[in-house]
Protein backbone atom coordinates (compact mmCIF):
# COMPACT_ATOMS: atom_id res chain seq x y z
CA UNK A 1 0.00 0.00 0.00
CA UNK A 2 1.47 3.52 -1.20
CA UNK A 3 1.84 6.29 1.51
CA UNK A 4 -0.36 9.34 1.26
CA UNK A 5 2.67 11.48 1.01
CA UNK A 6 4.12 8.85 -1.73
CA UNK A 7 0.81 9.59 -3.54
CA UNK A 8 1.75 13.09 -2.95
CA UNK A 9 4.85 13.59 -4.46
CA UNK A 10 3.72 11.89 -7.39
CA UNK A 11 0.95 13.92 -8.19
CA UNK A 12 2.44 16.68 -7.55
CA UNK A 13 5.22 16.08 -10.17
CA UNK A 14 2.90 14.85 -12.91
CA UNK A 15 1.03 17.80 -12.50
CA UNK A 16 4.82 19.63 -12.68
CA UNK A 17 5.49 17.66 -15.77
CA UNK A 18 1.83 18.85 -17.90
CA UNK A 19 2.54 22.25 -16.73
CA UNK A 20 6.01 22.27 -18.22
CA UNK A 21 5.00 20.63 -21.14
CA UNK A 22 2.04 23.40 -21.24
CA UNK A 23 4.41 26.14 -21.12
CA UNK A 24 6.97 24.82 -24.46
CA UNK A 25 3.75 24.80 -26.72
CA UNK A 26 2.50 28.06 -25.58
CA UNK A 27 6.14 29.14 -26.12
CA UNK A 28 6.40 26.97 -29.55
CA UNK A 29 2.92 28.54 -30.75
CA UNK A 30 4.26 32.19 -30.08
CA UNK A 31 7.62 31.87 -32.15
CA UNK A 32 7.72 34.54 -35.28
CA UNK A 33 10.48 32.49 -37.20
CA UNK A 34 9.87 28.93 -36.75
CA UNK A 35 13.88 26.77 -36.00
CA UNK A 36 14.37 23.95 -35.31
CA UNK A 37 17.74 24.33 -32.99
CA UNK A 38 19.45 20.58 -33.08
CA UNK A 39 22.10 21.13 -30.06
CA UNK A 40 22.62 25.33 -29.04
CA UNK A 41 19.60 26.29 -27.28
CA UNK A 42 20.08 29.81 -28.38
CA UNK A 43 17.79 32.16 -30.70
CA UNK A 44 19.08 33.09 -33.88
CA UNK A 45 16.92 35.13 -35.40
CA UNK A 46 14.67 37.82 -33.57
CA UNK A 47 11.80 39.89 -34.93
CA UNK A 48 11.37 43.24 -33.76
CA UNK A 49 8.14 45.54 -33.69
CA UNK A 50 6.91 42.63 -36.12
CA UNK A 51 9.61 42.99 -38.02
CA UNK A 52 11.35 39.35 -38.75
CA UNK A 53 14.79 38.99 -40.55
CA UNK A 54 15.08 37.81 -44.21
CA UNK A 55 17.14 35.21 -44.40
CA UNK A 56 17.89 33.78 -48.34
CA UNK A 57 16.94 29.92 -48.39
CA UNK A 58 20.52 29.73 -49.75
CA UNK A 59 22.29 31.71 -47.05
CA UNK A 60 25.21 29.60 -46.84
CA UNK A 61 25.64 29.89 -42.84
CA UNK A 62 24.23 31.39 -40.13
CA UNK A 63 25.98 30.18 -36.58
CA UNK A 64 23.33 28.84 -33.72
CA UNK A 65 24.78 31.34 -31.45
CA UNK A 66 24.61 34.37 -33.72
CA UNK A 67 22.01 37.01 -33.18
CA UNK A 68 20.23 38.53 -36.34
CA UNK A 69 17.30 40.83 -35.50
CA UNK A 70 14.83 43.18 -36.57
CA UNK A 71 15.03 44.62 -39.84
CA UNK A 72 17.61 42.52 -41.33
CA UNK A 73 17.97 41.20 -44.91
CA UNK A 74 20.84 38.31 -45.59
CA UNK A 75 22.22 37.37 -48.95
CA UNK A 76 23.02 34.28 -50.82
CA UNK A 77 26.07 32.61 -49.99
CA UNK A 78 26.40 35.36 -46.89
CA UNK A 79 27.73 33.90 -43.41
CA UNK A 80 27.32 35.17 -40.45
CA UNK A 81 29.72 33.76 -37.69
CA UNK A 82 29.64 32.80 -33.72
CA UNK A 83 28.90 35.48 -31.74
CA UNK A 84 28.35 37.87 -34.28
CA UNK A 85 25.33 40.40 -33.61
CA UNK A 86 23.50 41.87 -36.64
CA UNK A 87 20.96 44.12 -35.16
CA UNK A 88 18.16 46.50 -37.60
CA UNK A 89 16.04 46.97 -34.47
CA UNK A 90 15.19 51.07 -35.24
CA UNK A 91 16.66 51.24 -39.13
CA UNK A 92 17.20 48.23 -41.68
CA UNK A 93 20.64 45.93 -42.46
CA UNK A 94 21.22 45.00 -45.32
CA UNK A 95 23.91 42.16 -46.28
CA UNK A 96 24.92 41.86 -49.52
CA UNK A 97 25.88 38.51 -51.47
CA UNK A 98 28.55 35.89 -50.55
CA UNK A 99 29.42 38.37 -48.03
CA UNK A 100 31.26 37.04 -44.35
CA UNK A 101 29.98 39.05 -41.19
CA UNK A 102 33.16 37.30 -38.71
CA UNK A 103 33.22 35.97 -35.04
CA UNK A 104 31.78 38.36 -32.40
CA UNK A 105 31.42 41.39 -35.40
CA UNK A 106 28.34 43.08 -34.64
CA UNK A 107 26.38 45.80 -37.29
CA UNK A 108 23.92 48.13 -35.70
CA UNK A 109 21.82 50.93 -37.22
CA UNK A 110 21.21 54.75 -35.52
CA UNK A 111 18.29 56.39 -34.92
CA UNK A 112 18.93 58.70 -32.47
CA UNK A 113 21.57 60.86 -33.20
CA UNK A 114 21.16 60.60 -37.16
CA UNK A 115 19.42 58.35 -39.29
CA UNK A 116 21.37 55.68 -40.82
CA UNK A 117 20.68 52.01 -42.05
CA UNK A 118 23.83 49.64 -42.63
CA UNK A 119 24.08 48.88 -46.26
CA UNK A 120 26.35 46.35 -46.99
CA UNK A 121 27.50 45.49 -50.64
CA UNK A 122 28.40 42.35 -51.84
CA UNK A 123 31.62 39.96 -51.49
CA UNK A 124 32.74 42.24 -48.84
CA UNK A 125 34.74 40.39 -45.74
CA UNK A 126 33.97 42.41 -42.27
CA UNK A 127 36.44 40.45 -39.93
CA UNK A 128 36.52 39.17 -36.51
CA UNK A 129 35.49 41.44 -33.52
CA UNK A 130 34.74 44.34 -36.32
CA UNK A 131 31.99 47.13 -35.41
CA UNK A 132 29.74 48.82 -38.45
CA UNK A 133 27.65 51.25 -37.36
CA UNK A 134 25.05 52.82 -38.84
CA UNK A 135 27.13 53.04 -41.86
CA UNK A 136 27.87 52.00 -45.92
CA UNK A 137 30.28 49.54 -47.34
CA UNK A 138 30.51 48.83 -50.93
CA UNK A 139 31.22 45.74 -52.94
CA UNK A 140 34.09 44.04 -52.74
CA UNK A 141 35.82 45.80 -49.61
CA UNK A 142 37.74 44.97 -46.12
CA UNK A 143 36.66 45.65 -42.90
CA UNK A 144 39.61 43.76 -40.72
CA UNK A 145 39.67 42.34 -36.87
CA UNK A 146 38.34 44.85 -34.32
CA UNK A 147 38.04 47.92 -36.98
CA UNK A 148 35.21 50.22 -36.27
CA UNK A 149 33.10 52.05 -39.23
CA UNK A 150 30.87 54.66 -37.48
CA UNK A 151 27.82 56.10 -38.61
CA UNK A 152 27.46 57.99 -41.46
CA UNK A 153 31.04 56.43 -43.18
CA UNK A 154 31.08 54.92 -46.64
CA UNK A 155 33.40 52.77 -47.54
CA UNK A 156 34.02 52.19 -51.56
CA UNK A 157 34.61 49.19 -53.75
CA UNK A 158 37.65 47.02 -53.10
CA UNK A 159 39.05 49.39 -49.90
CA UNK A 160 40.57 47.78 -46.88
CA UNK A 161 40.19 49.33 -43.44
CA UNK A 162 43.10 48.02 -41.49
CA UNK A 163 42.95 46.27 -38.65
CA UNK A 164 41.69 48.23 -34.92
CA UNK A 165 41.47 51.01 -37.52
CA UNK A 166 38.76 54.02 -36.75
CA UNK A 167 36.66 55.17 -39.59
CA UNK A 168 35.43 58.58 -38.14
CA UNK A 169 31.64 59.23 -38.51
CA UNK A 170 31.18 60.77 -42.33
CA UNK A 171 34.51 59.94 -43.64
CA UNK A 172 34.36 58.32 -47.01
CA UNK A 173 37.16 56.00 -47.86
CA UNK A 174 37.52 55.92 -51.59
CA UNK A 175 37.81 52.96 -53.75
CA UNK A 176 40.59 50.93 -54.00
CA UNK A 177 42.33 52.77 -50.98
CA UNK A 178 44.19 50.91 -47.89
CA UNK A 179 43.12 53.00 -44.57
CA UNK A 180 44.46 52.49 -40.58
CA UNK A 181 45.06 54.34 -37.41
CA UNK A 182 42.26 55.93 -35.13
CA UNK A 183 41.35 57.73 -36.06
CA UNK A 184 41.54 56.11 -40.19
CA UNK A 185 43.28 57.55 -42.90
CA UNK A 186 44.81 57.21 -46.01
CA UNK A 187 48.23 54.88 -46.34
CA UNK A 188 48.35 54.11 -49.69
CA UNK A 189 46.38 52.39 -52.71
CA UNK A 190 45.70 48.32 -52.52
CA UNK A 191 47.31 46.81 -54.58
CA UNK A 192 46.56 44.24 -57.45
CA UNK A 193 48.38 41.26 -55.41
CA UNK A 194 45.99 42.52 -52.67
CA UNK A 195 42.72 42.79 -54.51
CA UNK A 196 43.40 39.21 -55.91
CA UNK A 197 43.85 38.29 -52.41
CA UNK A 198 41.17 39.19 -51.31
CA UNK A 199 38.81 37.57 -53.80
CA UNK A 200 40.54 34.13 -53.06
CA UNK A 201 39.49 34.77 -49.17
CA UNK A 202 35.81 35.14 -49.95
CA UNK A 203 35.55 32.33 -51.79
CA UNK A 204 37.18 30.53 -49.68
CA UNK A 205 35.33 31.69 -47.00
CA UNK A 206 32.25 30.44 -48.29
CA UNK A 207 33.51 27.08 -48.94
CA UNK A 208 33.97 26.86 -45.00
CA UNK A 209 30.86 28.79 -44.53
CA UNK A 210 29.32 25.50 -46.04
CA UNK A 211 30.68 23.36 -43.85
CA UNK A 212 30.25 24.32 -40.65
CA UNK A 213 26.48 25.15 -41.88
CA UNK A 214 26.43 21.22 -42.43
CA UNK A 215 28.13 20.08 -39.09
CA UNK A 216 26.05 22.40 -37.23
CA UNK A 217 22.46 20.86 -38.99
CA UNK A 218 23.70 17.41 -37.35
CA UNK A 219 21.48 16.47 -34.45
CA UNK A 220 22.81 14.70 -31.35
CA UNK A 221 22.27 11.05 -32.87
CA UNK A 222 24.18 11.58 -36.06
CA UNK A 223 26.89 13.45 -34.02
CA UNK A 224 27.65 10.24 -31.65
CA UNK A 225 27.57 8.25 -35.06
CA UNK A 226 30.27 10.52 -36.12
CA UNK A 227 32.21 10.11 -32.86
CA UNK A 228 32.19 6.50 -33.18
CA UNK A 229 33.55 6.00 -36.35
CA UNK A 230 36.23 8.51 -35.84
CA UNK A 231 37.22 6.58 -33.00
CA UNK A 232 36.74 3.39 -34.71
CA UNK A 233 39.29 4.51 -37.58
CA UNK A 234 41.75 5.66 -35.40
CA UNK A 235 42.14 2.77 -33.36
CA UNK A 236 41.06 -0.34 -35.53
CA UNK A 237 44.08 -2.20 -36.72
CA UNK A 238 44.51 -2.00 -40.29
CA UNK A 239 44.89 -5.76 -40.59
CA UNK A 240 41.87 -6.18 -38.64
CA UNK A 241 38.50 -6.65 -39.64
CA UNK A 242 37.32 -3.30 -41.03
CA UNK A 243 33.83 -2.23 -41.75
CA UNK A 244 31.95 -2.31 -44.91
CA UNK A 245 31.28 1.02 -46.92
CA UNK A 246 28.08 2.51 -47.12
CA UNK A 247 25.04 1.20 -48.39
CA UNK A 248 27.23 -2.25 -48.94
CA UNK A 249 26.36 -5.54 -47.20
CA UNK A 250 28.43 -6.34 -44.07
CA UNK A 251 30.12 -9.81 -45.20
CA UNK A 252 31.79 -9.81 -42.19
CA UNK A 253 28.52 -9.64 -39.90
CA UNK A 254 28.80 -12.13 -37.22
CA UNK A 255 24.90 -13.02 -35.32
CA UNK A 256 23.63 -9.91 -36.63
CA UNK A 257 25.86 -7.89 -34.44
CA UNK A 258 28.37 -6.21 -37.13
CA UNK A 259 31.63 -6.61 -37.92
CA UNK A 260 34.08 -7.32 -34.58
CA UNK A 261 36.01 -3.84 -34.32
CA UNK A 262 35.90 -1.24 -32.08
CA UNK A 263 32.51 -1.96 -30.29
CA UNK A 264 31.86 -5.59 -31.06
CA UNK A 265 35.59 -6.61 -30.50
CA UNK A 266 35.16 -10.52 -30.54
CA UNK A 267 36.67 -12.63 -33.25
CA UNK A 268 33.55 -15.60 -32.49
CA UNK A 269 33.97 -17.70 -35.66
CA UNK A 270 38.11 -16.57 -36.67
CA UNK A 271 39.74 -17.27 -33.15
CA UNK A 272 42.91 -16.99 -35.87
CA UNK A 273 42.05 -13.85 -36.68
CA UNK A 274 42.26 -12.73 -33.07
CA UNK A 275 45.25 -14.98 -32.27
CA UNK A 276 47.36 -12.95 -34.94
CA UNK A 277 46.47 -9.83 -34.10
CA UNK A 278 47.50 -10.62 -30.25
CA UNK A 279 51.26 -11.54 -31.38
CA UNK A 280 51.00 -8.00 -33.58
CA UNK A 281 50.45 -6.21 -30.36
CA UNK A 282 52.69 -8.11 -28.45
CA UNK A 283 55.46 -7.39 -31.06
CA UNK A 284 54.54 -3.79 -30.46
CA UNK A 285 55.32 -3.77 -26.96
CA UNK A 286 58.55 -5.49 -27.23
Amino acid sequence: MTSLGARVVLAASNAARKMGQSLDSLGKSMEVVKNAERLVPSTRFVAVDGITPSVSPNTAFVAPNASVIGDVTVGKDASVWYGATVRGDVHKVVIGDNTSVGDRAVIHVAKIQGDFPSIIGNNVTIGPGAIVHAATLKDSCVVAASAQVLDGAVVESNSVVAAGAVVTPGTVVAAGQYWAGNPAKMVRKVSEEELELMASNSLDTLELARMHAYECDKDLEQLTKDEAAYEDATTRDPEYFQPSPDGQKDEGDVLGQGSPGLIFDSVLTNPEEGLKLNKKKAAQKD
